[in-house]
């Protein structure tokens, strides 16, 4: 098991004062001393968050892998194949959305069309891929379809639930990570994963690689980013253990 350390969060405080600090580079640092074993980053299309010097000083910093999210939009598939990131995330996104919403729509012929087209340069210079989807076969066919390399499973309906439907959502994302896997595909999962609510989903045998950001840039804020990280990263090795 993996744990990536999504930092947009670092940046949002930085941007709400348009300011220098804090740093979400300096944020990198600390992370991987945390134990982190990457770190994830999101250049949105309107920079509400994480700006285009920030990710080219990450790749050439993190001493870990970055892991760039974006949309399938020229501008931004263009400057990832120019910094090279060892993997790119493909996600949705909604101008007017707070946090990313949902997976990838595959079932729209156009935001299927222009996933595959992102896809197809991303790999053409080496770039691994991933697909943000939400945890159903019909999504995942057709990750499988466009020769993807991975899929990150959308884990918000678990993680806002609670009772016999949390308990549904985690069977939910137990077949889907599966299914996946039985089909040559990578299997990661992220979104509104707490310490609370994250050691099941850390128990799914499939899932390799967890994203986790605004949990633990909250807590970081009462015990500093380093033993946030720490304090993650030990429940999700127990829950592996267990």
């Amino acid at each position: 098991m993996r744990l990536y350390i999504n930092i947009d969060h670092v940046a949002t405080v930085r941007q709400a004062r348009r300011t220098d600090e804090p740093d979400p580079v300096r944020a990198t640092v600390l992370a991987e001393l945390g134990g982190a074993d990457g770190i994830t980053v999101h250049l949105r299309e309107d920079r509400r968050h994480v700006q285009d010097r920030d990710v080219r000083l990450l790749i050439e910093t993190a001493r870990t892998g970055v892991n760039l999210e974006l949309a399938a939009a020229s501008e931004i598939v263009e400057l990832a194949c120019e910094l090279r990131p060892m993997q790119a995330t493909l996600v949705p996104e909604n101008r007017e959305e707070v946090t990313t919403e949902g997976g990838l729509a595959l079932a729209d012929s156009t935001q299927l069309e222009s996933t595959r087209g992102a896809l197809e340069r991303l790999s053409s210079v080496g770039i691994r891929t991933s697909l943000f989807i939400d945890p159903d076969e019909s999504a995942i066919r057709a990750s499988v379809d466009l020769g993807v390399d991975a899929v990150e499973l959308h884990t918000g309906e678990y993680a806002n639930t609670s009772g016999d439907e949390r308990e549904q959502q985690l069977t939910r994302l137990n077949r889907a990570a599966a299914f996946a896997s039985d089909h040559g595909l990578a299997v990661h999962a992220g979104h509104g994963l707490t310490y609370e609510n994250v050691m099941p989903v850390a128990a799914i045998p499939e899932i390799e690689e967890l994203n986790i950001g605004h949990s633990i840039i909250a807590r970081a804020v009462f015990t500093g980013l380093e033993a946030a990280v720490r304090d993650m990263s030990e429940i999700v090795r127990r829950a592996r253990r267990s």
